[in-house]
């Protein structure tokens, strides 16, 4: 038995105890039998409607949690173009503070450090910049 036929039969055996019961009680109490019997049909109907609405706000709550995980950029093209020009703008001291204290070296790990820090923002933004490409090679099909 399937859980729909089983609330059927529920329902069977409580109309069934109704009918029963008017018979015995007499026409007087047909009306409060008929009012608990709509009682208890109201209480299923409103039962199966809290379980449709508790399973479709729960299947809308699992999409929205599926769509808040999905990528999305993590920085507008001003952001990039924010943090370049600070870069850019920071190498000019401190290539002068490296190149004062250590000359030609001072100056190269000034650099070193400033293409370092571009680098990893480069690949913050696009993680794939420098992961290997698939090539027709790879794709799959044999010749």
């Amino acid at each position: 038995m399937t859980g729909m036929d089983a609330r059927d039969t529920e329902l069977k055996k409580e109309l069934d105890a109704t009918l029963h019961a008017r018979r015995e009680l007499g026409e007087e109490y047909e009306s409060a039998l008929v009012d608990s019997f709509l009682e208890k049909v109201d209480q299923r109907i409103d039962g199966a409607v809290d379980r449709r609405v508790r399973r479709q706000l729960a299947e809308q709550q699992m999409q929205t949690a599926r769509d808040s995980r999905s990528p999305r950029p993590t920085d507008s093209w001003g952001e990039r173009f924010g943090f370049g020009i600070v870069s850019l703008v920071l190498a000019v001291p401190l290539s002068a503070i490296g190149g004062g204290v250590a000359q030609l070296p001072g100056m190269l790990v000034a650099w070193a450090g400033i293409v370092g820090v571009n680098l990893v923002q480069a690949v913050r933004t696009n993680p794939d910049l420098f992961g290997r490409r698939k090539s027709s090679q790879d794709s799959g099909w044999e010749d």
